[in-house]
């Protein structure tokens, strides 16, 4: 426990708190510390970003760039095309159960018809 306190500093302040009073972004790094303290070979992350103000985004970003920095694999799901393609080793771009792209990020981003149609973004 305190090494995941120690990662994140602002939830030892609020040990006594009950998780529902925690900020979006408390609650984010909540769930972040409980599942690390399990020693998980793999941290599945779902929409880490999903709601949380963009100053709070950052903080959750170099949260899992710290952890990425430390080797910790993850499996992230994002909506946030940006803060996906600056966090990912590798990219899947997933219609309707199909995989319609797999590659890094930088190729991705060349992908001018993948990224218009699918990511909303080029073109």
């Amino acid at each position: 426990m305190d090494a995941v306190l120690e990662r994140f500093p602002a939830l030892r302040e609020r040990l006594e708190s009950k998780g529902r009073l925690l900020s979006g972004g408390e609650q984010e790094m909540l769930a972040i510390a409980r599942a690390l303290m399990t020693g998980p070979e793999l941290l599945l992350l779902d929409e880490p970003s999903q709601g949380l103000a963009p100053m709070v985004v950052n903080a959750v970003m170099d949260t899992i760039r710290e952890l990425k920095a430390q080797r910790v694999s993850m499996l992230l799901v994002e909506q946030n095309v940006e803060m996906a393609l600056q966090l990912a080793d590798r990219v899947y771009v997933i219609d309707h159960g199909t995989v319609v792209f797999e590659g890094r990020p930088a190729v991705l981003r060349a992908e001018e018809g993948i990224t218009a149609t699918y990511l909303g973004v080029g073109g």
